[in-house]
């Protein structure tokens, strides 16, 4: 299992599920819309309807369910995780189950692109 928002999908997000797929059937636990409002203070750009239906289309990933920001122990146990796989932002988190965590994709994040964007839009950028 990875655990993930993905509220704007990029590279990164696929790297980490290029790298767990190798782990066997891969379920990504997806942040629900409610969780993100109430954790990170704003409306996901992408519903979870919309998220789900682009992660159930990369090559590997067999199911996609709905998580809370917090993973819990019991929400593992729910799902019969065997491995949970984050980013390394998230290596302190401690489970009875086994947890991979790989570095970051340098450089890009969903809250970078969402400055970027808001940058862009507040200058009226032209091309």
């Amino acid at each position: 299992m990875v655990d993930m928002s993905a509220t704007l999908i990029h590279h990164g997000h696929i790297r980490l599920i290029k790298k767990a797929k190798k782990y066997g059937n891969l379920t990504i636990a997806l942040t629900t819309d409610k969780q993100i409002k109430k954790f990170k203070g704003y409306k996901p750009e992408l519903n979870y309807k919309s998220r789900k239906e682009i992660l159930l289309e990369i090559k590997g990933v067999k199911k996609v369910v709905p998580c809370d920001w917090i993973i819990t122990q019991k929400f593992l146990d729910k799902y019969k995780v065997d491995i949970l796989i984050s980013g390394s932002d998230y290596k302190k988190r401690k489970f009875k189950n086994k947890t991979i965590n790989f570095p970051r994709t340098k450089f890009i994040s969903s809250s970078m692109l969402r400055k970027r964007s808001a940058n862009i839009l507040g200058k009226n950028y032209e091309k």
